[in-house]
């Protein structure tokens, strides 16, 4: 790419590549470029995954057959965002994939937490909170908003769990959920959502 590309400007992780052409015509020539050095390798460029994707903004109007792409568990499509001035726009821009987010919530079934009735409220928070910092600070990077609805099925396990844990809340939702809330209240930094993401459970 910096011998015969050098004015586009590209990212690789592992063999993930994307090129940032200016037209399709461009587009259509760095890809045969490409697949030629890679026939010269003995290799070929993925049938499926290889597209050609057209980034609409507010600048970029047309319409093309893929407009979205995924990459390092980001997905890459046309949003809708607000300036410093308030004003709403469209805005070619990543947020977590929703392959992301279904690994995450994944995850959180995984660990089982709603059975975890010998452990304490904190003693959780600090068994689970790296993992939730961890993600929160990857794909928080953009659309911090994109990952409520995970952190929201979090919300909801905590709540099962204190159903479990304690038996004057066994077989009242509602009662869990203010309970939940409560301790949010008081303890706004317990979870890493709670005070990274604002997404504390309600306490009514």
């Amino acid at each position: 790419m910096r011998k015969t590309h050098p004015g586009v400007p590209f990212e690789r992780y592992a063999d993930d590549v994307i090129a940032h052409c200016v037209s399709e015509e461009q587009t259509q020539a760095v890809k045969r470029s490409i697949e030629a050095r890679l026939k010269r390798c003995k290799l070929e460029l993925h049938p499926d995954k290889t597209k050609i994707v057209y980034c609409k903004d507010d600048d970029r109007r047309g319409s093309y057959p893929h407009e979205k792409f995924d990459f390092l568990g980001y997905t890459f499509r046309p949003r809708r965002s607000k300036n410093r001035w308030g004003k709403y726009f469209i805005n070619f821009s990543p947020a977590v994939s929703n392959q992301a987010a279904t690994k995450m919530r994944r995850a959180m079934r995984r660990w089982r937490l709603h059975l975890r009735s010998d452990k304490a409220l904190d003693d959780l928070a600090h068994m689970w909170n790296p993992v939730l910092r961890g993600w929160i600070n990857y794909y928080g990077k953009f659309y911090k908003s994109a990952l409520n609805p995970v952190f929201r099925h979090f919300n909801r396990t905590l709540t099962w769990w204190a159903r479990r844990k304690f038996k004057r809340l066994r077989r009242h939702q509602r009662r869990a959920e203010y309970w939940l809330g409560g301790v949010a209240r008081r303890e706004p930094r317990m979870f890493a959502h709670w005070h990274l993401l604002g997404l504390k459970p309600t306490a009514g």
